[in-house]
């Protein structure tokens, strides 16, 4: 046989071969992009919380609302698409994303090295946190301004943990449910109140006489957007938004909305 007929020969063998089934079996599978998915289906699907005010609740019409819902909202129209919200509660709202029920998981979720390993993250989008609140007229903005002055706080919360250990010197009442600890603040029974940032949001929702306004952080604790591993482009995309909402005043207008108080400057 010539070499002028064996090059025919070797081209058929090898096409033969890049065609075979075993390459067909090993070859990595095409990647299911989500950001194009939504861009296909002009639909944001996000898992949102309805029993935990003011991150997510239904109003008296019935309808969402909160500061995830208004996040959703943002990052629905950065995107140019229709918003699908999808009620969620803490265990389910992991899963939810894992299964592709949903695209992005906006559930007051913090990141922890467990979810880390099964989830991706934005950056931090709401301010998460425990601290010291109290009337605008007492100025505090640490640990040591606490001299003098007094404290409440819940027996055994973070909190009350946090503060104990960072002011050992502060005079700290502590009460044994939140409910002690917030009407002895609102009474002037305590001066300060060591709570969380939603507490704090609760009580000046009820526009009180004595406002609980932020003075220092205990413990910061931030939300993120969830979303599944190895999604870059999607994960680019939302950060982006939370940046420029972050930039044009968008997120604090929200945290004054709905925790009253504006975004922390550490966010």
């Amino acid at each position: 046989m010539t070499r002028s007929t064996l090059r025919p020969a070797r081209r058929a063998w090898l096409a033969a071969l890049l065609l075979s089934p075993v390459l067909a079996i090993n070859a990595p599978a095409a990647h299911a992009d989500t950001l194009d998915n939504i861009t296909k289906a002009g639909v944001l699907k996000v898992a949102v919380p309805e029993d935990y005010p003011p991150f997510g609740s239904v109003g008296a019409d019935m309808k969402p609302q909160g500061y995830d819902i208004d996040t959703a909202a943002m990052l629905a129209k950065s995107m140019n698409v229709k918003l699908e919200l999808v009620p969620v509660n803490s265990a389910n709202r992991i899963p939810y994303l894992q299964t592709g029920k949903v695209d992005l998981v906006i559930s007051s979720l913090g990141k922890t090295p467990e979810r880390d390993k099964v989830i991706d993250f934005s950056t931090a989008y709401a301010p998460y946190y425990q601290g010291v609140f109290g009337p605008a007229d007492i100025k505090v903005t640490g640990p040591a301004d606490l001299t003098g002055k007094t404290v409440g706080a819940t027996r055994g919360a973070l909190e009350e943990i946090g503060l104990t250990q960072m002011a050992p010197n502060a005079t700290i009442k502590r009460f044994e449910d939140n409910n002690a600890t917030i009407a002895a603040f609102l009474s002037g029974q305590v001066q300060l109140i060591a709570a969380g940032n939603i507490v704090a949001a609760a009580i000046n929702a009820k526009n009180p006489p004595r406002r609980p306004e932020p003075k220092f952080v205990i413990k910061d604790s931030p939300c993120f957007v969830g979303m599944n591993k190895n999604e870059s482009r999607l994960q680019a995309k939302v950060n982006a938004a939370i940046a420029q909402a972050k930039a044009d005043g968008t997120l604090n207008t929200m945290s004054k909305k709905w925790f009253g108080a504006p975004l922390p400057t550490s966010l």
